[in-house]
């Protein structure tokens, strides 16, 4: 881990050519998982409040419950760290991967609260009685608020949590993962407001197949490199999103040369901020949108 770790400090730090920097104007900054540092992850609320500052793009997360409807999570379960169940009981890291969310119904989802007991990570977070929406149901929500206070509407960057270890036990094959994206996206009328992201490659290959238009990005966390992580895609997406310290001039040149945009996660600092908009990122993904000036 020190090493991954010391490995990603060169490459963030290390000089090469210059590159000309995105106006901080045309910065794509996104709020993760809404506005994590202040509000419940993936809440409707905490997607509501990361409106009030200046946020392009909302993005979340999402999985799929027992009656298909997919619904805004991290984890395809209820994570010991943050939810509880409906009698106040705090959920155990030894049961947490037993409560699945695709064995549960929408309506039996909304029993349990994500957000009385706040996150120990982020100590400015307000903490507050939420339940995990269904897609719909934030959406809906978002756009509503957006028509009633006159603000643009924002774009969202979906991730499809997906892993193949996953398959049939956590989430959907990729094929019907997508499917029952796409078909939630047609209904809220929002394909030229989205972005679908995930780390599986296989999710991305299946959006690009079914659904050609819809934009999408990759997510890395990997150091094997740009060439051999864009390989395991059968198209070139329209984002590549690494983790910030995997970043230098020379890295985003070499995905801006493929003709994609370089959005990092996630940054809480704003020094790091302005550094990756001086060497020419296109958005920045934050937990504390408060951060933005």
């Amino acid at each position: 881990m020190k090493q991954l770790l010391f490995f990603s400090l060169l490459l963030f730090f290390a000089c090469s050519e210059p590159t000309a920097p995105v106006s901080k104007k045309q910065i794509d900054f996104q709020g993760h998982r809404g506005a994590r540092g202040l509000y419940p992850e993936n809440s409707m609320m905490g997607l509501v409040k990361a409106l009030d500052f200046p946020i392009k793009t909302l993005e979340l997360d999402v999985v799929v419950s027992k009656d298909s409807q997919l619904i805004l999570s991290h984890e395809p379960w209820f994570s010991h760290v943050i939810c509880q169940h409906a009698d106040g009981r705090e959920i155990t890291e030894a049961e947490e991967e037993s409560l699945k969310i695709i064995d549960l119904d929408y309506k039996d989802i909304k029993a349990f609260d994500c957000g009385s007991r706040g996150n120990p990570r982020f100590s400015e977070q307000n903490k507050m009685k939420v339940y995990k929406p269904s897609f719909m149901d934030a959406i809906s929500n978002v756009e509503l608020h957006c028509r009633k206070t006159k603000r643009t509407p924002p774009y969202y960057n979906v991730e499809l949590k997906s892993k193949p270890e996953w398959y049939g036990k956590f989430t959907p094959q990729p094929k019907k993962f997508v499917e029952l994206a796409l078909q939630e996206i047609s209904l809220l009328e929002i394909e030229d407001q989205i972005i679908l992201q995930s780390f599986d490659p296989a999710i991305l290959n299946e959006i690009h197949r079914q659904a050609p238009n819809i934009a999408t990005s990759f997510l890395v966390e990997n150091i094997e490199g740009l060439e051999a992580n864009l390989q395991k895609l059968t198209f070139t997406p329209n984002v590549y999103s690494p983790y910030f310290k995997l970043l230098n001039v020379g890295a985003v040149n070499a995905m801006h040369k493929k003709g994609m945009k370089v959005i990092p996660w996630t940054i809480n600092d704003p020094v790091i901020m302005k550094k990756l908009i001086e060497i020419g990122v296109d958005g920045i993904i934050t937990d504390y949108p408060n951060l933005i000036d």
